[in-house]
């Protein structure tokens, strides 16, 4: 681990119900020469900060995962947990699997098989900076806010930003997060929301409009093309 300037443990999120997808296990979904979740876990591999890579997963997911894995010669992958019932308690499980070295924890979602390695990089070198550290980028339409059907306001498009993963923390300030949602019983969805909650700086890295998540089966056909 002594070889990562900031040694960096990811956590990959990979246990929701694929309500959108109509059921379908859309991490194991062929795409490319691999399948979703290979190409999450390859970047992450790539990535030289990164020293082990956690995927959160149905058990029923376990061996397909780790036969990707083999296949790809993915030699980071040191873990496979099964999530929990909510994102954060799934986030929570990979938590207790990470390596007592590492200094910073990225979260990421095993759905976003488009990420790159270089921007990885360039977000754990600014959680290294700020503290914490997420990927987007700017929203490129302007956002109305609407309450029973009307628009109520509009915000201020320059200031707005699409949140994406990997988000980047310091292990530290990341598990004070964690107690303190533990201790009020918050539950987010986003773990920028976490450290958001205690007070934590959150830098916004910009990257780019490819690292999309595959969430409906048309998201899957926009992943193949940008590949």
């Amino acid at each position: 681990m002594s070889e990562a300037t900031n040694p960096t443990s990811a956590i990959l999120v990979c246990a929701g119900n694929a309500s959108r997808m109509g059921g379908i296990n859309k991490i194991l979904m062929p795409l490319g020469n691999s399948n979703v979740v290979g190409h999450s876990m390859l970047a992450f591999e790539q990535c030289p900060d990164i020293v082990e890579i956690i995927v959160v997963t149905k058990s029923e997911y376990f061996r397909e995962i780790q036969e990707t894995a083999d296949r790809l010669g993915i030699t980071k992958l040191t873990t496979l947990t099964e999530g929990g019932a909510t994102r954060q308690q799934s986030v929570l499980r990979g938590l207790r699997k990470i390596s007592k070295e590492s200094q910073y924890i990225a979260i990421h979602d095993g759905a976003r098989p488009l990420v790159k390695p270089a921007h990885i990089s360039k977000v754990i070198r600014d959680a290294s900076v700020f503290g914490g550290a997420t990927l987007g980028v700017p929203v490129k339409d302007t956002i109305k806010v609407v309450d029973d059907g009307l628009i109520t306001d509009t915000p201020h498009r320059p200031s707005l930003y699409i949140t994406q993963t990997p988000q980047v923390f310091r292990k530290r300030l990341y598990f004070e997060a964690v107690d303190f949602a533990e201790e009020h019983g918050l539950d987010f969805t986003d773990d920028c929301q976490l450290v958001e909650a205690i007070g934590g700086k959150v830098y916004m890295t910009v990257g780019d409009y490819t690292n999309i998540k595959i969430t409906t089966p048309e998201d899957r056909a926009i992943a193949e093309v940008l590949l």
